[in-house]
């Protein structure tokens, strides 16, 4: 019978086998420095924030909110015709503020005031706009907002 699949690993011109997806082991000690970084800083509006910083702390501020929401409905405090309850709102208060924080310092790493939040007021483009200037790479070097933070790292 042919075989349909070879499971066996290929090996590289060096006779060594290459670490598959699977096999590489993921730094999540590194991942939630990032989160606790920006935690440490939550009052900070002035500096710079990597596009790392800003989306691992958006990642697990995320899980954080998703894990609120499921400790409300598993306990029963969840607020009638909605699954957020009053641990969810805790958790959203308390991580409110670092959030904004190192928003504005994301902008400031592209060389934009804090005030360019505001820009989400607008329906539908002013969130696009934002989640584009989220993505985008950092200005090179010193801005006026500080020295540039992957140079630091």
């Amino acid at each position: 019978m042919p075989k349909l699949i070879d499971l066996e690993p290929a090996t590289n011109q060096n006779g060594a086998q290459p670490k598959s997806l699977m096999s590489r082991k993921l730094n999540t000690e590194k991942l939630m420095n990032y989160f606790q970084a920006a935690l440490k800083k939550y009052a900070e509006f002035s500096g710079r924030a990597r596009r790392s910083e800003y989306w691992y702390f958006a990642l697990f501020n995320g899980l954080f909110m998703l894990l609120a929401m499921g400790i409300d409905n598993v306990v029963g405090t969840t607020i009638d015709p909605m699954p957020y309850g009053a641990f969810y709102f805790l958790v959203a208060l308390a991580l409110w503020l670092p959030g904004l924080s190192v928003f504005v310092r994301r902008m400031h790493d592209l060389g934009k005031s804090g005030w360019w939040f505001l820009i989400g007021l607008i329906p539908l483009v002013g969130a696009i706009w934002l989640l584009v200037l989220c993505f985008t790479e950092g200005t090179q070097g010193d801005n006026q907002y500080g020295p540039d933070p992957k140079a630091v790292e």
